[in-house]
């Protein structure tokens, strides 16, 4: 099932985040509220935005 869900805290910072969409999708149906709400502050993408998966980087120096 898909969900878009906006969580807006007590000094009004507003927090979107989707359940259910794969790839780039997530964004495509969440523009609007971007579009509506004005500057986007942050942004994390999750595992799904990726294909499901993460891929770790090592730190090489140090």
């Amino acid at each position: 099932m898909r969900q878009i869900i906006v969580d807006v805290s007590g000094d009004g910072e507003v927090r979107i985040e989707t359940r259910g969409f794969k790839g780039k999708a997530c964004l495509d149906e969440t523009r609007f509220l971007k579009e509506a709400l004005g500057e986007e502050t942050a942004k994390e993408l999750t595992p799904a935005y990726y294909g499901g998966t993460v891929k770790k980087h090592l730190n090489l120096c140090g």
